[in-house]
């Protein structure tokens, strides 16, 4: 501004430079050389105002611009306020940046809200509603614009927000009644605080549960039922048929007694299926307690008659675990692994480590390997001819119930799988040497 103020005086200060070194011109000179000066300031005037007065107006419209949200503006900085204009140009960009990726937030969490199936629901320090998801309004069963503003005694929330978190609630909303998980966690915006509270109805997730759980058993059990029936009713209408002939055949005593052993047979598998079904849901609880780990390994694999089985020496181990139903475990274990193996060179081995925080008790056959099958450890399925489908269920049953786990995989070596029963390293302690 001052070189600019200098500029515009230039025209005066020559002329009066000209005086000082020539004298005063004499005559119209005068006039001539004054107007001259006068013009000249005059331009001079008029071009630096319009260098410095519209780039302070061009700045004043972008940072009203900025204070009313445009950040689409900006100003050309060929100017003697370039670099503050520059500097406004950065800072609108950035604030426009900033807007979008906050919209697209915003715009992702309400698209993720709106997906949940749990009921979301924000209060303020009031515990005034101030945000809620399209689950929640189902579950008021109202507009949310109605009910935008209420306080939680309103809406029959408040004894929710004053419960403990993460527990599962009796409790019957206008929409909706069961049995509820509920969250909530304090919220903090703008000084202010608030409440989030999160509802899930558990009933309704557990009752799906249910419904898929009892879809694959009876699918399941009728598969089983109808193998035996199925046979049982072929060889009683045949039967039936039989005793309508007159005069009967003189074998008949025999077709009789071949027909009323088929349906004793299927009779006799079709009630130890059941039987096993029995013994399964009957599970009691584990009574732990120490036990050597190679003698119950051990004890397992003698009453293996099949075939023989080899116990690889390993690591002295106690578990703490119920013995009954671990050896129970490694009994059907071992037997299937004896029924996969040929009856000609049958190989069955068992050996026990530990890994990281689990021990591992691996029985290991020679046989085609395990079927590609998701349904391995589901009751009642079965692969084998005349199988009942409990013996892997009821190893997973408990496997978990001592907090472990059961899997079988195939062999890596050669033809073959590898049943693997775990338990967690605080249900295991080495045993010193002696």
């Amino acid at each position: 501004m001052f070189y600019g103020g200098l500029l515009v005086a230039a025209p005066a200060l020559l002329a009066l430079l000209g005086v000082f070194v020539f004298g005063l011109p004499q005559g119209r000179w005068t006039v001539v050389v004054l107007a001259t000066v006068v013009v000249l300031t005059l331009m001079l005037a008029r071009w630096h105002r319009r260098r410095a007065i519209f780039p302070l107006y061009t700045l004043s419209s972008l940072i009203e611009a900025l204070r009313q949200g445009d950040y689409s503006l900006r100003g050309a900085s060929d100017s003697v306020l370039g670099d503050m204009i520059d500097d406004v140009n950065r800072l609108a960009e950035r604030l426009q940046d900033e807007r979008l990726a906050f919209e697209e937030s915003s715009y992702l969490l309400s698209k993720t809200l709106a997906a949940l199936d749990s009921a979301v629901f924000v209060f303020d320090q009031d515990r005034r509603l101030r945000l809620m998801n399209p689950a929640g309004q189902q579950l008021l069963d109202a507009d949310k614009h109605r009910v935008f503003g209420l306080r939680a005694e309103e809406l029959g929330l408040d004894a929710l927000l004053n419960a403990p978190s993460s527990q599962a609630v009796a409790h019957a909303f206008p929409g909706r009644s069961g049995r509820f998980e509920v969250r909530r966690a304090p919220l903090r915006s703008g000084g202010r605080g608030g409440q989030l509270l999160v509802i899930n109805d558990v009933g309704r997730v557990l009752r799906e549960e249910e419904r898929l759980a009892w879809q694959r058993l009876l699918r399941v059990l009728g598969h089983e039922v109808n193998n035996s029936l199925a046979p049982i009713q072929s060889m009683a209408d045949t039967l039936a048929s039989l005793a309508a002939r007159e005069p009967l055949p003189d074998d008949w005593r025999e077709d009789f007694r071949s027909g009323l052993e088929v349906i004793g047979k299927r009779a006799g598998a079709l009630s130890r299926f059941l039987s096993g079904y029995s013994s399964l849901a009957r599970l009691p609880m584990p009574q732990k307690r120490e036990v050597d780990l190679a003698e119950l390994v051990g004890k397992a694999a003698r009453l293996q008659q099949r075939c023989a089985v080899e116990v690889e020496p390993g690591e002295a181990l106690t578990v703490h675990a119920d013995p009954d139903q671990i050896e129970q475990a490694l009994i059907n274990l071992i037997r299937n692994a004896a029924e996969a193996a040929p009856a000609a060179g049958a190989e069955v081995r068992v050996r026990w480590r530990c890994e990281e925080a689990r021990v591992l008790i691996e029985v290991i056959d020679n046989g085609p390997g395990p079927p590609r099958s998701d349904n391995l450890f589901v009751p009642f399925f079965t692969t084998k001819p005349g199988g009942s489908g409990i013996g892997l269920a009821l190893v997973r049953q408990i496997a978990e119930a001592h907090e472990g786990g059961v899997s079988l995989t195939t062999r890596e070596d050669r033809p073959g799988a590898v049943a693997t029963l775990w338990l967690p390293v605080a249900s295991a302690q080495a045993v010193t040497r002696a």
